[in-house]
């Protein structure tokens, strides 16, 4: 017998089309058996658990003690991930090959290995930053030592003596003789340290300083220190005392120095066998650092994911509710019906860990809560899911509007976008994504490197469409291609078109019948190119914005039909499409019958195109109720009942209007009126009850569950409410409908700006390199046809391409998905590891 959630290819189908078949699922977990059977379930990842405790704060759930131990791991962690960036160690990614969640008992040595680990480095990084420190110094009295060798000569001078740290003067005869201070101080402060030190001094000292062209390093942080050398001469006690503050005021390290020449190259012999030493120690302590860390670094990526799934499981955990007797403990999740099968076998595997002989069961409940939104999506899907999520995520079981963007948004990005030169350009963009996918998926780039690389399957459609569509237009940088040959002839002779440049082709001798695909060659050397492409690209403009327009209102059915509110079928869907098509849907017949109608090769004269008229004005007299004057010989109207059927449109079209304002209203008050008293219920009932012993399956029918449309929120509004919100409604449907289709010649003009940007850049740019002769024209063109490749890459490809997206996106967010799209969901976010441990770090 097969089970009640298996299902069909049908399904399968589906999936993208209306989201997955949601249960709410009740689990009885085992206190001995929950850690295991949520790891089970955070390996199979397609429950999305819900907070059973949210009235209970963090500090007083039952799991907290574990979590904050997770925490305290993961700051370790941190530390060492830290300290093996700061010597520039690579920590490898995983990738998918994780480690599987530890066992609560295993943790115990984790963290004996990671508190020794962090201790370790701890020491070793102190040990280092004193010992670089002792460099530090040292380095900087050889060089006040070699410095100020060049401030004194090589005999004794009389006039000073030894003095302790730094300052000599002679003790018998004080009054009249130096002494000095030496040291060196940071070069961005010694022009206001001579500043204070003439001030305090009142101009009674002497400065000599020298750079010191050694580099130093901050023993802290590593950055780079410019440093000067500096001597102080003055005279007196009480001026020594404030030069010496005034030097601890700004952080300069003061150094003794003798004033003999002998014993300085003394002591600069005695610093040096220091440093000798020191620089021995620090080899041997940055060694033994980098071995530890070497060592530490190859099971850090484990450590960490070992982690990040133990608090990951005592965070869910902490989501169940705990019954009285901490007998077991009760969640719930939502579970795609599918994949309840999964849940069983996680439900199983975790009581066969520990081997529990208490059954672990799952209740499958019958809610009217909201479930998640959650669609079956692949590398090539998910782009385009990607760009109606940003405007919101669908209501569970709409209809999706993202397996029909796969196709429209390409295309009408195409339609503003059509050009066989620039759309090879993006499809070879697109194409070496998706080709070299599995090496570029590993790269971390920032955040508009990851945006292009997620929508790569995007950016291949769409230079694809563009060729398409650049090939109708005959454009491929600014340039025509001859495919089939001109259907156009030229009567006159070589004389004739000399004498006379502005001479008109007559269409009814001058061509050879319809071009079979795209545009004729010809018009890119035509005087009236413009004008043609501004009336074709218009025309075409609207016809694509109302059949867009159109679809997205015969999407309502759809819903309408799912959820069973056939009602609005007639109250909704009729009187919308009726008012879209009678209005602007008789106008784009009226384009294609007037392509049809005129034709230069006629003999009536008001059938020929010089007689043919607007139908911008004439879908303006049908709203104003007015009549043209015809031209002598042609017709006002195109065919004989034209005026009459414009009238019977119009007057349909204005009936729409209170049919869609008072239809819905009154058929729920109707509604609510005649049904039946219905019972409340206030708690969730379970449909069906499985219990998992082992790895047997018993599944006990509880209640037999109903197939609802969900619960309708309409059911609780007052009827004064649902007025008010059928009025904005049909107010915006009407004004919506002339603005949107006004909208849609936002295809027209970017087309066409395209289309004259790219001609701007031939012939300013490349046309220009073209014009100079023999080899100075080939050097030339070389460098211009790069500048010219280089503006076409950003302002055509790039700049105009994000515009045409950005349209094409506003096109599929307001025009298109507000006429049956309510985004009002949530995302369906299961418990995964593998979601978890994937997330890219942005930092």
């Amino acid at each position: 017998m097969s089970k009640w959630w298996s299902f069909d290819s049908k399904q399968e189908t589906d999936s993208i089309f209306r989201s997955e078949v949601m249960s709410l699922c009740q689990m009885f977990l085992q206190p001995e058996a929950a850690y295991d059977t949520i790891a089970e379930l955070g390996e199979v990842g397609c429950a999305q658990f819900r907070d059973m405790n949210k009235g209970v704060i963090a500090q007083q759930r039952k799991f907290i003690g574990e979590v904050r131990r997770c925490d305290e791991l993961e700051r370790k962690i941190r530390y060492v991930t830290a300290e093996l960036d700061k010597d520039g160690h690579k920590v490898l990614d995983l990738m998918d090959d994780f480690p599987p969640a530890p066992k609560p008992r295993d943790i115990i040595e984790l963290e004996a290995h990671l508190e020794k680990t962090e201790t370790e480095i701890i020491e070793l990084a102190a040990n280092d930053i004193s010992l670089q420190t002792n460099y530090l110094e040292l380095t900087e009295m050889i060089q006040v030592l070699e410095r100020t060798d060049q401030f004194f000569s090589n005999q004794e001078s009389h006039n000073f003596d030894q003095n302790k740290r730094g300052t000599h003067r002679d003790p018998e005869q004080t009054n009249g003789h130096l002494g000095f201070v030496a040291g060196v101080i940071n070069r961005e402060r010694e022009y206001a340290f001579e500043r204070m030190l003439w001030r305090i001094s009142r101009g009674n000292v002497f400065v000599r300083r020298a750079e010191v062209d050694v580099p130093l390093k901050d023993p802290r942080t590593g950055s780079v220190l410019h440093k000067s050398v500096f001597v102080v001469f003055f005279q007196g006690d009480q001026l020594q005392a404030r030069i010496r503050k005034v030097c601890t005021g700004f952080h300069a390290h003061m150094y003794p120095c003798p004033s003999s020449h002998a014993e300085r190259m003394e002591m600069v012999k005695s610093v040096r066998t220091r440093l000798d030493d020191l620089k021995a120690i620090i080899s041997q302590t940055e060694d033994h650092r980098n071995c530890v860390l070497n060592a530490v670094g190859k099971q850090l990526p484990k450590w960490s994911a070992m982690v990040k799934k133990m608090k990951a499981i005592y965070h869910t955990l902490n989501q169940f509710n705990v019954d009285l007797g901490s007998k077991c403990l009760i969640g719930e999740a939502w579970v795609p019906k599918r994949e309840l099968e999964l849940v069983e076998t996680a439900l199983a595997a975790g009581s066969a860990i520990v081997g529990s002989t208490v059954p672990s069961f799952i209740n499958v409940l019958d809610t009217k809560k909201e479930p998640p939104t959650y669609y079956r999506l692949n590398k090539f899907t998910r782009g385009f899911q990607n760009l109606i999520d940003a405007y919101g995520i669908s209501s569970y079981r709409e209809a999706n509007p993202g397996l029909y963007t796969c196709i429209t948004f390409p295309f009408l990005f195409a339609v503003m976008f059509g050009d066989m030169g620039h759309g090879t350009i993006l499809f070879l963009l697109g194409l070496w994504m998706v080709l070299d996918e599995t090496r570029l998926m590993k790269k971390r780039g920032g955040e508009i490197w990851n945006i292009f690389f997620a929508g790569r399957y995007i950016i291949l459609l769409m230079g694809l469409f563009a060729m398409y569509t650049g090939f109708h237009y005959n454009d491929i940088f600014s340039k025509s291609i001859n495919v089939f040959g001109s259907h156009w002839v030229n009567v006159y002779n070589r004389t004739t078109v000399l004498t006379n440049p502005t001479l008109q082709l007559n269409p009814s001798v001058a061509t050879r019948g319809v071009y079979p695909m795209g545009l004729d060659p010809v018009w890119q050397s035509a005087s009236n190119k413009i004008i043609f492409l501004n009336t074709y690209k218009m025309k075409l403009s609207i016809i694509f914005g109302v059949l867009h327009m159109t679809f997205g209102v015969c999407m309502s059915v759809e819903n309408f039909v799912f959820f069973k509110k056939y009602a609005y079928i007639f109250l909704q869907f009729v009187p919308q499409v009726l008012f879209l098509l009678l209005m602007f849907g008789y106008m784009c017949f009226m384009m294609f019958y007037k392509w049809i109608k005129y034709s230069p090769t006629t003999d009536v004269l008001a059938d020929t195109p010089g007689c043919a008229p607007s139908v911008l004005i004439m879908f303006i007299d049908m709203v104003l109720f007015k009549t043209e004057t015809a031209s002598p010989g042609c017709d006002v109207n195109m065919f004989p009942i034209q005026k009459e059927i414009e009238m019977i449109f119009f007057a349909l079209a204005i009936v729409c209007i209170p049919w869609i304002l008072c239809g819905k209203p009154l058929y729920i008050k109707f509604h609510r009126r005649n049904r039946p008293a219905e019972p409340v219920v206030e708690v969730d009932e379970i449909v069906e009850k499985i219990e998992v012993t082992g790895k047997e399956v018993i599944i006990t029918e509880v209640a037999e569950a109903h197939e609802s449309g969900g619960h309708n929120e309409e059911d609780d509004e007052p009827m004064s409410e649902i007025w008010i919100h059928q009025a904005i409604h049909t107010i915006e449907y009407i004004l919506s409908t002339i603005s949107h289709t006004a909208s849609y010649l936002r295809l027209w003009a970017l087309s066409l700006a395209h289309a004259q940007l790219s001609e701007v850049l031939w012939t300013m740019v490349l046309s220009m390199g073209l014009q100079f002769p023999g080899y100075i024209g080939a050097i030339a063109l070389f460098f211009i046809f790069a500048v010219w490749e280089f503006f076409t890459i950003a302002i055509m490809v790039m700049m105009e391409g994000l515009s045409a997206f950005l349209h094409t996106l506003r096109l599929h967010w307001v025009e298109f998905m507000s006429k049956f799209y309510a985004g009002a969901g949530y995302p369906f976010t299961p418990f995964s590891f593998k979601e978890l441990l994937t997330v890219v770090d942005d930092d």
